[in-house]
């Protein structure tokens, strides 16, 4: 069985090929993805050919493809804010070969975009599940228009690969969801971590230990029938079932690696610094709080950001803290702001917001007066010279306000990310004593 899904990518699309040679000189790096330009270059030289990785061109050569796909853009005259689409196809471990899942792609390329699109598929073998990566050019080589991104192109990328997967005597995962946003999903993030935490289970005790060392909440109903997972902060739980982790499926993983004699604990998850020695190299105690908000503002926002730069190496244990990588960028940013205002505490941070707001009051009542003047003005002259001064008050009003309103939503958000941390921090010490356990027990 196959789960598929794609988004777009925004900027030009040679930011997002140079991303990975220098992704600190990128302004807009969420959309942007090393493997994509992994696809793009990696037929350029082959003395130094990736191996993990399969690669073909619908439409284009997989040696060319970023100038014959920039050729059409150029052609038609569309360049717009989606450079392209990022596409996926991902398999069960173990159902497929790397060449049966770059067949796989290759043929769901065709059969969704291959009439009038430039696509590269590339297959990765360095996960334990193979998947296929789709780069789509989003302007057809056919006739110019554009690739619009409709619900009902997700729905028929579904049965385009749920019908070759079929054909090929593969499995159909029924009823799943696809991936339609710019980060990852909650069903997206629990399917994820059950295929990482799985290969460890042998009864569902496991299952359910290791889905709460991640920050979830797993909820069972008439012994197992319905398996469901939820997260602090989650509006509604996802049913595990809806996932393809049905109770038969995770039963015969169970089985089988109760037979593996190799069968092994994963390794801990190892971080630069253990979250509550990051805090004590930062001089910032979690519980030195003020109505529910962390006193040491700036540390906090700093501990934050540290933490979702580690997400990538499944360093993080909430599900919900782990949800935040995607805002990694606006937190880089409200860090910056904080250190480079001498924001380090909620006071500082306050006196900033009252301090903010009086300035634009005195800014706006200046320029109101000089709107009077010009109003009254006796000559075109003396009119011209209060606008340039209106003018130039409108200017200095402009970075204020921009600094109030971030000041602001730090201060909103600032309760959140708090008990993010709190949670972090439990879930944490509660790994460590798990660990200390099964280490007296060997």
């Amino acid at each position: 069985m196959a789960t598929t899904g794609f988004w777009p990518v925004k900027g030009r699309l040679k930011e997002v090929i140079d991303y990975a040679a220098n992704p600190d000189k990128t302004t807009d790096a969420k959309y942007l993805d090393a493997d994509l330009y992994a696809a793009l270059r990696y037929a350029e030289n082959d003395g130094k050919t990736d191996e993990r990785l399969y690669v073909s061109g619908v439409n284009c050569s997989k040696r060319n493809a970023y100038a014959q796909m920039m050729a059409v853009k150029r052609r038609f005259g569309e360049r717009g804010a989606v450079a392209a689409y990022h596409g996926y196809q991902s398999f069960v471990t173990g159902e497929v070969t790397p060449e049966e899942a770059h067949a796989i792609g290759v043929e769901t390329a065709r059969r969704m975009w291959g009439d009038r699109f430039q696509v590269v598929v590339t297959t990765h073998l360095n996960t334990d599940n193979l998947h296929n990566h789709f780069v789509v050019n989003s302007v057809s080589f056919k006739d110019g228009l554009k690739f619009r991104n409709k619900i009902g192109d997700h729905l028929e990328l579904r049965r385009i690969s749920d019908a070759i997967c079929q054909e090929r005597g593969k499995a159909v995962l029924e009823n799943a969801d696809f991936y339609r946003h710019y980060g990852k999903s909650h069903r997206e993030m629990v399917a994820q971590d059950v295929r990482e935490v799985l290969p460890y289970c042998r009864k569902m005790e496991d299952l359910y230990t290791r889905l709460r060392a991640k920050g979830y909440t797993l909820n069972r109903i008439d012994g197992y029938k319905y398996m469901t997972v939820t997260a602090p902060g989650w509006k509604r739980p996802v049913r595990l079932d809806s996932l393809g982790f049905t109770v038969e499926r995770v039963t015969a993983v169970f089985l089988r690696n109760r037979e593996e004699p190799l069968w092994r604990q994963p390794p801990p998850v190892k971080r630069k610094y253990p979250l509550d020695d990051l805090l004590k190299k930062l001089d910032f105690d979690i519980d030195h709080r003020r109505d529910g908000v962390a006193v040491f503002i700036e540390a906090m926002f700093y501990v934050v950001v540290l933490l979702l730069k580690m997400v990538g190496e499944s360093a993080i244990r909430s599900a919900e803290l782990r949800n935040e990588a995607r805002n990694l960028e606006r937190y880089v940013a409200d860090h910056h702001f904080l250190r480079e205002n001498g924001l380090h505490t909620v006071d500082d941070l306050e006196s900033f917001v009252d301090s903010t707001k009086a300035q634009i009051t005195a800014l706006e009542a200046e320029r109101d007066s000089i709107s009077n003047r010009i109003r009254r003005a006796r000559s075109p002259e003396e009119a011209d010279a209060n606008k340039v001064k209106r003018k130039e008050l409108t200017q200095r009003l402009a970075p204020l306000r921009q600094d109030l309103h971030r000041a602001e939503k730090i201060l909103q958000k600032s309760p959140h990310l708090y008990e993010l941390l709190q949670t972090e921090r439990c879930l944490e010490t509660e790994a460590r004593q798990l660990q200390r356990n099964r280490e007296r027990i060997r």
